[in-house]
């Protein structure tokens, strides 16, 4: 009966964790770039009280006997399907159609993965996120220049007064992951790190070796749906109610059991 109570509660606490993964999803639901969470679960150890196959006699049991202990959190794992682009109209907006991510340079001098494209222009001309973080490669743009291209191989290119053709002034590179799922998000800020899950970069250029294309002067959405959210969200909380009714049976049948007992 005990089995029941504990069984029974790990399945609350589990939706619990499901229902705050939902909810940062929703949460960033208008944040660029942003790839939502899947909360996938695995089932605990199972006791076993009969194994199937164990010899009876001149026989063997073909169904076993075993009683699951509950549920536990397996993953939470980001889900990088494409989001919908936006257009609005600013050449330093960039977004990524396909696979890859922006390299940052970040505080500590390591490299940051993003594919949060709303790049600025800093007192320097130098291309930088809106943290005041560097693009790689790092790119300057002239205090003169009149316009800015970014095109969809991701070369830079500026307008300078007294010169009739556009001024090359970099290409942005884009980095893939074989498991990009691996990559760690808690720097926050939209960034994510490299770890080992990851693997390490590939980097190339827009278009070529799987990586997507950019389209400048839009940014790309989150890939959060909301209705299918709140779907899960549903599910979710009748899960969670269900496991509570599951804890209220056992209480009322150990209260049954007690009241039964002839040492009251």
């Amino acid at each position: 009966m005990m089995r029941a109570l504990y069984s029974a509660a790990s399945g609350m606490i589990a939706q619990q964790y499901n229902m705050d993964t939902i909810s940062n999803n929703l949460a960033n639901v208008n944040t660029t770039g942003f790839k939502g969470n899947l909360a996938r679960f695995q089932d605990l150890v199972y006791q076993q009280i009969q194994a199937p196959g164990a010899p009876v006699g001149a026989s063997i049991v073909p169904v076993g006997q075993q009683v699951g202990l509950g549920v536990k959190v397996g993953s939470s794992e980001k889900m990088f399907t494409q989001g919908t682009l936006q257009q609005t109209g600013n050449p330093l907006d960039v977004a990524i159609e396909g696979d890859g991510f922006f390299q940052i340079t970040l505080p500590d001098g390591t490299t940051g993965y993003t594919r949060d494209g709303s790049f600025k222009e800093d007192p320097n001309g130098a291309i930088v996120t809106a943290d005041g973080y560097f693009a790689q490669p790092q790119i300057t743009i002239p205090q003169n220049a009149t316009g800015v291209n970014i095109g969809p191989d991701g070369t830079v290119t500026a307008q300078v007064p007294g010169s009739a053709q556009p001024q090359t002034l970099g290409q942005l590179q884009l980095a893939r992951f074989v498991n990009p799922a691996g990559l760690s998000p808690i720097t926050g800020n939209n960034y994510y790190t490299e770890t080992a899950a990851s693997g390490p970069p590939v980097v190339s250029q827009p278009g070529l070796n799987g990586a997507g294309q950019l389209q400048a002067g839009y940014l790309e959405g989150s890939n959060v749906q909301v209705v299918n959210e709140i779907v899960n969200m549903i599910v979710a909380q009748r899960a969670y109610e269900a496991n509570s009714k599951s804890i209220g049976a056992a209480d009322q049948m150990l209260q049954t059991a007690v009241q039964m007992s002839p040492f009251q």
